[in-house]
C-alpha cells in the first residue's frame, strides 16, 4: 500500500442554513496527485480550508503522516509543511515578487535586517529549479495573472510545502502554459509530495491525476482510480445526472450591426496605453469571442464599452448611435448587459442578501420602486423566480451574498444580467469557477440569447469555451487584434500560439 500522507476522518463543519462537510473522509497518498472536483457548494474548498486551518471542524480528525493533528490557523498549517495556492491570489500588489514570496517568513541577518540578498537568491534558485521565469523584483502590480500564479507556487515552495493544495491553478493560463504547470507538478509528485487538485476542468483531471474524490452537496459520492473512469461518469457522480458536454448550436442567423467598435483606444490605471485603435462589428444573433491572456486589454476594453473606464480615442456605437464614454448607468439603460471578470469587484455586494443583489441596476425602477419605497413584495417574486430558474444554493432570498460559494454568486449575475431582455450581452469569465452542471447551464443560456437575436461579446481564458460558444474568434495581445479567426477552422494550440504573440505574421484584423 502507498503511504498516506493525508487522512481527513469524519470531517463535519456546518454554517448557517447549510451542512459544508457532512462526515467526510479524505485521503491522499505520498506522490500522488489527487483531483478533488464536485459542484459549487459541495464542499471541497470548506475542506481544504480546514486542512490549512481557515476553518476549523466542528468535528473529526486530521491526521498527517500518521499523527494526528490540530490545525488550528494557517500558521501550524504551514509549520505541518502544508501549503495552499488560493484561486484568489494571496499577494500584496506594491511588494515585490521575493518580498511577497518571504513574507512572514523573511530572513534576518545580523538579528536586525532582512537578508534580501539571500532571499533574493533562494527565490532565483527556486524559480529556475521550477522552470520558471520570473524577475525576482518586480512587483505584483506589474507582472500578468499567470506569473503571479507561478509566485504562490513559490511561496509555498519556498515554506517547505509537501502537501499542496491548488485551487483552479488553470483558470487563467494558455494551453502552452497549462501544459508547462502540468510538467512541475508531475515533477513535483517524483520528488514525493502530495499535490490536491481542485478544478472544474474534467479533461485535466483525466490528463494529470492519479485518482479523484468526487464531492456533492457536502458528501463524498466516490473515489476513482482516474485511470479507471471517464469525464462522463465523474460529471454524472458530482451533479447527480447526466451532463451533456457536447455543445449544439443553431446555424447563424445573423440580423442587422448591434454594435460597432471604431478605432478604440483606452489607457490602463497607470496611464499606459491598454487598447490599441481596436476595431470589430458584432450582428445580431452572433457570438464574437476574445480570446487572449489576462492583462492584454481585455479588461479596458470591456470597462470602456460599460462605461466603467473613458476611451482616450475612437467610437463606440449601439445600432448607430454613438455610446462613447456614457455612464454605466446609461449603458445600462440601452439595455448593455454585463457579467464582469471580477464578480466580488463589478458584480455583487457581498453584504447584501441573494434578493438585494438580484435587483442591482434596476433597482431605482419599476416594478421593484415605487418612488420612495422599494416594493419588497416585487422583489422578493423577482427573486425566487431567479433562485429556481437558475439553481443558486442555498435556495433563500435572504441569505447574504457572502455566504454564497463563488459559483453560486456568479449564477446571481448571470440570472440578473439576463432579465430584462438586454440588446447586447458582454459576458467576462461567465463560467469562471463553476461546476460542469452549471457551466451546461449558463451556456446554454448564452445560446438562447443568441438564438433570439441577441448580440453577445465573450471574452474567456478557458479556450474550449470560447472554441464551443464563439462563431468568430478575435485573438487579442498587447491591447490589439491580431487575427480574426473561424473556430471551425483553428484549434487551441494555434489560438495559444497567437495568444502569447507566438507568430512572425502578425496581422491586424477587422470583423467584417
Amino acid at each position: 500500500m502507498p503511504e498516506i500522507a493525508l487522512e481527513m476522518k469524519n470531517i463535519t463543519k456546518r454554517f448557517p442554513l447549510v451542512v459544508a462537510n457532512d462526515k467526510v473522509n479524505f485521503t491522499a497518498y505520498k506522490g500522488e496527485i489527487h483531483a478533488l472536483v464536485g459542484e459549487n457548494g459541495a464542499g471541497k474548498s470548506t475542506l481544504m480550508s480546514i486542512l490549512y486551518g481557515l476553518y476549523q471542524a466542528d468535528s473529526g480528525d486530521i491526521f498527517i503522516n500518521g499523527e494526528k493533528v490540530n490545525i488550528v490557523n494557517p500558521k501550524v498549517a504551514i509549520n505541518l509543511k502544508i501549503g495552499m495556492v488560493h484561486q484568489h491570489f494571496m499577494l500584496v500588489p506594491p511588494l515585490t515578487v521575493t518580498e511577497n514570496i518571504i513574507l512572514g517568513m523573511e530572513p534576518i541577518k545580523n538579528n536586525i535586517f532582512i537578508d534580501m540578498e539571500n532571499a533574493t537568491k533562494r527565490v532565483e534558485e527556486l524559480s529556475k529549479s521550477m522552470g520558471f521565469k520570473i524577475d525576482s523584483k518586480a512587483k505584483i502590480e506589474n507582472i500578468s495573472v499567470g506569473i503571479q500564479q507561478r509566485v504562490e507556487i513559490i511561496k509555498v515552495l519556498y515554506r517547505g510545502a509537501e502537501i499542496l493544495v491548488m485551487d483552479e491553478p488553470t483558470a487563467v493560463l494558455t494551453p502552452q502554459e497549462v501544459e508547462e504547470l502540468f510538467e512541475i507538478l508531475r515533477s513535483l509528485k517524483k520528488q514525493g509530495k502530495t499535490i490536491i487538485f481542485i478544478t472544474h476542468k474534467l479533461n485535466e483531471v483525466k490528463a494529470l491525476s492519479d485518482r479523484v474524490t468526487v464531492m456533492r452537496r457536502g458528501k463524498v459520492v466516490g473515489v476513482k482510480n482516474t485511470k479507471d473512469t471517464n469525464q462522463e461518469e465523474i460529471a454524472s457522480m458530482m451533479v447527480g445526472r447526466k451532463v451533456i458536454f457536447d455543445i449544439k448550436k443553431n446555424p447563424l442567423n445573423l440580423g442587422q450591426k448591434a454594435l460597432k467598435v471604431n478605432n478604440l483606444k483606452a489607457l490602463s490605471s497607470k496611464g499606459l496605453p491598454a487598447v490599441k485603435s481596436i476595431s470589430f462589428e458584432i450582428k445580431e444573433g452572433e457570438i464574437l469571442g476574445f480570446a487572449g491572456v489576462e492583462g492584454n486589454g481585455q479588461t479596458e476594453l470591456v470597462e470602456v464599452i460599460t462605461g466603467l473606464r473613458p476611451a482616450s480615442d475612437g467610437k463606440i456605437f449601439l445600432y448607430d448611435q454613438d455610446i462613447t464614454n456614457y455612464s454605466p448607468r446609461s449603458i445600462r439603460e440601452d439595455k448593455i448587459a454585463h457579467i464582469p471578470e471580477d464578480r466580488r469587484q463589478r458584480g455583487i455586494i457581498l453584504n447584501y442578501t441573494v434578493a438585494e443583489n438580484l435587483i442591482l441596476g434596476n433597482h431605482y425602477r419599476p416594478p421593484f420602486n415605487k418612488g420612495l419605497v422599494l416594493s419588497f413584495t416585487e422583489i422578493n417574486k423577482h427573486a425566487n423566480n431567479l433562485i429556481k430558474d437558475f439553481d443558486i444554493r442555498p435556495s433563500d432570498k435572504d441569505n447574504l451574498l457572502k455566504s454564497l460559494s463563488g459559483g453560486n454568486q456568479q449564477k446571481v449575475i448571470v440570472a440578473r444580467e439576463l432579465y430584462g431582455e438586454p440588446k447586447l450581452l458582454i459576458a467576462a469569465q461567465p463560467t469562471r469557477g463553476l461546476d460542469v452542471g452549471s457551466i451546461e447551464f449558463v451556456h446554454q443560456q448564452i445560446l438562447n440569447e443568441r438564438d433570439k437575436g441577441k448580440a453577445i461579446l465573450l471574452i474567456s481564458a478557458d479556450l474550449e469555451e470560447i472554441l464551443s460558444l464563439s462563431d468568430r474568434i478575435a485573438v487579442i495581445y498587447e491591447g490589439e487584434i491580431v487575427d480574426i479567426l473561424d473556430p471551425k477552422k483553428t484549434d487551441e494550440k494555434e489560438i495559444g500560439l497567437l495568444m502569447t504573440g507566438a507568430t512572425t505574421n502578425k496581422k491586424i484584423s477587422e470583423a467584417k
